[in-house]
């Protein structure tokens, strides 16, 4: 269901409920009311839009009282159990879309880092199947600017040292001897960020990753990621023995 679709739901679908329970609240408590809006609630924010969970909350505590409480047809609450039971409506509403949006981030995640894994895995069956080097590189700068969410990242070849950020194997990004706290600050953006692409403790060339104009905070597994990626382009671009 599309945002717009919640949205309405959330508007609608309380009182309606509420209505239909009016009809018969002489043969059951509000306490069973209050779980079958509950229901509601939870049908709502499962979607893990918070604003049509909190408005579905709102909505089933405001005619709940409306309709449920005594005195009835009135947004007034004689009873101290009917003001509890309106109060935990609107926390159910909280809870569940907030742990709705937890898992919904949770699995966007998993998402990612399974297709960072298949990218890696691509690039050691490209490595494999002895293509063109510079199509290898291509597909590696394609990967990388995806995996940091990166404006570009474009190869140099050669074994010359820079003193630009770098983003070393381990996945840290240091910047003249100092450590830098990318999950905080995001990757460097007044400058472009070198990535070796060694084998066997040599220097074919490097990545230079371009990150201008907006910050990114790719996380550390992304960044050994990136750096696998580069240790893939190196072992291609290592002399072959005969």
């Amino acid at each position: 269901m599309n945002r717009k679709g919640l949205v309405a739901a959330a508007l609608v679908v309380p009182p309606a409920a509420c209505a239909a329970l009016a009809l018969a609240r002489a043969s059951f408590d509000n306490a069973n009311a209050a779980l079958v809006l509950a229901v509601v609630i939870v049908g709502v924010a499962a979607f893990g839009y918070r604003p049509a969970g909190l408005l579905a909350a709102a909505s089933s505590a405001v005619w709940f009282d409306f309709f449920l409480t005594v005195p009835y047809h009135r947004l007034t609450i004689n009873s101290r159990d009917d003001v509890e039971t309106t109060i935990l409506l609107v926390l159910i509403g909280v809870a569940v879309s907030e742990l709705a949006i937890w898992g919904r981030r949770q699995q966007a995640r998993a998402s990612r880092h399974r297709g960072y894994l298949d990218g890696v895995l691509a690039t050691s069956q490209a490595v494999a199947a002895g293509g063109s080097t510079q199509e290898l590189i291509d597909q590696v700068s394609a990967q990388l600017t995806v995996v940091l969410r990166l404006d570009g990242a474009r190869f140099v070849a050669g074994d010359n040292r820079t003193t630009a950020p770098r983003l070393n194997p381990d996945g840290t990004v240091t910047r003249g001897g100092r450590v830098l706290k990318v999950e905080r600050d995001g990757l460097p953006t007044n400058a472009e960020i070198e990535l070796p692409v060694q084998h066997a403790g040599r220097t074919r060339g490097r990545f230079l990753l371009t990150a201008a104009t907006h910050i990114s905070y790719p996380d550390l597994q992304q960044r050994q990621v990136a750096a696998a990626l580069a240790g893939q382009l190196a072992h291609a671009l290592a002399p072959q023995p005969h």
